[in-house]
C-alpha cells in the first residue's frame, strides 16, 4: 500500500465519535439477508475486518453471534468497545489485518462493511478464506452515493464549489456527479478473480438521507479526504457549501444511497 493510501486509511480514526455519531447505518433487512444467505448456524462465529465503530456489528450482536473483529484504529476500537459493552460474545482486536495471527478454520462467517477495499485483495482474500471453516461465507457491504431525485441540483452546483475552492479532492475533469444506481461500482468480478469464493449473491438496498448544513458538513469531515485536506482549505470549502445549502436550498439538503450486499461462499 502507497505511503498516501496508507495515510488516509489511518484518518479516519482521529474523528471516531464523530463518525460514530454521523456516518449512516445500514438497512435492518441486510442483516436478515446475510444471515439466510450466508447459512451461518445460530449462535455461530463471525470474524469483522476493519469494524470501525461496531454500525454493522451491532446488529449482528443484537443476534447473539460471537463476533471478533479486527479494527485498525485504536479510537475507533475504543467507541466500538464501547457499543459493544452490552454484549459479551462480541470482541474488538485492535490491529492490521493483514498482521491479525490467522485462527485457521474458526468462523462460518467473515463480514467487511465498507472498509474491505482498504486492503490488498492478494493478501485479503486468501487470509479470509483460511480463516474460514468448510463451507463458510464472506459478506461485504458498501455504502455509495449515488444519485436520487430528491437530491435536486444541489450535487451538480456543489461540484462548483469544489472546482474552485478544493479541487484536489475532485477536479472539475473527472468528476460527472453521482452516479446512478445502476452505475455504482460492482465488485464481482473482484471477487470472483480470488478463486476462493463463489456462488456470489448480490443486493441492492436504495434510500435517501436528508441533512441541514451543519449536519452535511460533520458527514463530511469524516472522509478521508475531506479530513486530509490544509485546515484553511477545508474551512473555505465548507463555508461555500454551507452558504449553498442555506441560500439555495432552505437549509435542507437530500443525500441518495446505495448500500451494496456481496454474499459469496468459500469454495
Amino acid at each position: 500500500m502507497s505511503g498516501e493510501r496508507e495515510k488516509l486509511r489511518i484518518t479516519f480514526d482521529g474523528a471516531a465519535l464523530l463518525y460514530d455519531e454521523v456516518r449512516p447505518g445500514y438497512p435492518e433487512e441486510l442483516f436478515d439477508d446475510v444471515v439466510s444467505l450466508s447459512g451461518i448456524p445460530a449462535g455461530g462465529r463471525i470474524l469483522e475486518i476493519g469494524c470501525g465503530t461496531g454500525r454493522a456489528t451491532v446488529p449482528f450482536a443484537r443476534r447473539d453471534f460471537r463476533i471478533l473483529c479486527v479494527e485498525l484504529g485504536e479510537n475507533m476500537a475504543a467507541v466500538a468497545r464501547r457499543n459493544l459493552e452490552g454484549y459479551p460474545r462480541a470482541e474488538v482486536h485492535t490491529g492490521a489485518f493483514e498482521g491479525w495471527p490467522l485462527q485457521e478454520g474458526a468462523f462460518d462467517l467473515a463480514i467487511s462493511a465498507t472498509a474491505f477495499h482498504w486492503l490488498d485483495p492478494g493478501v485479503a482474500y486468501p487470509k479470509v478464506a483460511g480463516a474460514l471453516r468448510d463451507g463458510g461465507a464472506l459478506a461485504l457491504l458498501w455504502n455509495e452515493h449515488v444519485h436520487s431525485d430528491a437530491g435536486g441540483d444541489f450535487f451538480r452546483e456543489v461540484q462548483e464549489i469544489y472546482d474552485r475552492k478544493a479541487p484536489e479532492i475532485v477536479g472539475p475533469e473527472d468528476y460527472k456527479g453521482p452516479p446512478k444506481p445502476d452505475e455504482a461500482p460492482d465488485r464481482t468480478s473482484e471477487i470472483e478473480s480470488s478463486s476462493l469464493f463463489g456462488n456470489i449473491t448480490i443486493r441492492h438496498y436504495q434510500w435517501d438521507e436528508a441533512y441541514d448544513a451543519d449536519g452535511y458538513l460533520r458527514v463530511l469531515n469524516t472522509y478521508s479526504g475531506h479530513r486530509n485536506l490544509q485546515e484553511d482549505t477545508r474551512a473555505r470549502l465548507f463555508g461555500g457549501i454551507a452558504d449553498l445549502i442555506d441560500s439555495r436550498y432552505g437549509g435542507r439538503i437530500v443525500k441518495g444511497y446505495l448500500t451494496t450486499l456481496y454474499v459469496a461462499h468459500r469454495e
